[in-house]
């Protein structure tokens, strides 16, 4: 994956360590998905996607049946999924997903960041075709030690490529075959540790060091904002 994989991974982690900002993003992504797909994990696999999520970072179970029941009650909170697109220090292209019940706090917001660490927003569209919407579930490779045969065992069910990185195996998919990729790793037995849906970079470029300690700058103030569920670069 290369040194600046590994320097972008370790800062994410660093950043997403702090649970007040985790948890807040979490609950609003298991509300989305009971909202679009039901109440119910069993019947509602984007839903069950977000509850292995939220374990994963430990979120409490409360936490978790609270944000299902702010999703499908009475008072049920008005959350719309926005994105933003932009381009950063040295070129870079952001792509942000955000999940907000203020539009214009979250726009203005976005705007900022652009604007005060070197970048600026573009159109929405702009930026669309130079990434690729995948379903990616992750899960440790203890979990299926023959990659071959789980290749093809998934191959019907939309897979598009199985990688493998310091013990952990990502399972590729495009975005509409979510559903099938995550009922056939269940089927297989496999304890999936995260399910998402990403942007993956269609043309990956390499930065430095010193360009990476730029951009990071301005990754680290949009994705601290509550507002932002998901940001995706093209780097390499």
């Amino acid at each position: 994956m290369g040194r600046a994989f590994e320097y972008r991974r370790a800062a994410k982690e660093k950043r997403w360590d702090k649970m007040s900002k985790v948890f807040p993003k979490l609950a609003k992504a298991i509300q989305m998905a009971a909202r679009d797909g039901g109440a119910d994990p069993e019947m509602n696999g984007k839903l069950r996607a977000a509850i292995q999520n939220a374990k994963a970072e430990n979120m409490p179970k409360d936490n978790i049946d609270n944000a299902i029941k702010r999703a499908v009650g009475k008072d049920a909170e008005a959350i719309d999924e926005v994105t933003f697109e932009g381009k950063g220090p040295h070129g870079v292209l952001v792509f942000v997903e955000c999940a907000t019940d203020n539009n214009n706090r979250t726009v203005a917001n976005i705007k900022s960041y652009f604007s005060k660490l070197g970048g600026g927003m573009v159109p929405t569209g702009s930026l669309e075709f130079m990434f690729s919407r995948k379903a990616v579930f992750e899960f440790d490779q203890s979990e299926a030690t023959d990659l071959e045969m789980l290749e093809l065992e998934l191959i019907d069910a939309g897979l598009d490529e199985i990688d493998e990185n310091e013990g952990d195996v990502y399972v590729y998919g495009d975005y509409v075959h979510f559903g099938t990729l995550s009922k056939g790793l269940e089927d297989l037995g496999v304890a999936i540790k995260k399910a998402s849906l990403q942007r993956i970079p269609t043309t990956p470029v390499e930065y430095s060091e010193e360009q990476l300690v730029e951009i990071e700058k301005l990754l680290d103030k949009i994705e601290e904002d509550d507002d932002v569920q998901a940001v995706y670069t093209n780097i390499a």
